[in-house]
């Protein structure tokens, strides 16, 4: 590994920085590419799913398909655990909340006037 100015080429995680962004090859505090700022490719269908395999059992719901950047995805995932009164994350540009939420999230995200698809 080649280390310069903060940057460690083919590296997504480092001890010494934490997740690196996988563009650029910086720390993801330092990223200078404008991957936070990509609207994810889609139809513009935001899909509302739930799913329980390798969770060893657990329920989660899962939302896909939101036309945001990463900062709003960010925003409108902690809106939804709020609503939702669960945990949650995101990964891979899909909103992971802790538990069935499926009706919850589905009538939030149609009165913020996404359109919603049950999968």
């Amino acid at each position: 590994m080649k280390k310069e100015n903060n940057t460690i080429s083919g590296a997504v995680y480092s001890t010494e920085f934490g997740r690196m962004c996988p563009v650029c090859g910086r720390a993801t505090g330092d990223c200078v590419c404008r991957r936070k700022n990509v609207l994810p490719e889609g139809d513009g269908v935001v899909r509302v799913s739930r799913e329980t395999k390798g969770r060893r059992g657990k329920t989660v719901t899962l939302v896909a398909g939101v036309p945001l950047t990463l900062d709003g995805r960010a925003i409108l995932a902690k809106q939804l655990k709020r609503k939702c009164g669960s945990g949650g994350t995101i990964k891979d540009d899909v909103i992971e909340l802790q538990g069935d939420h499926r009706d919850v999230v589905t009538a939030e995200l149609k009165r913020q006037g996404y359109r919603v698809k049950r999968v």
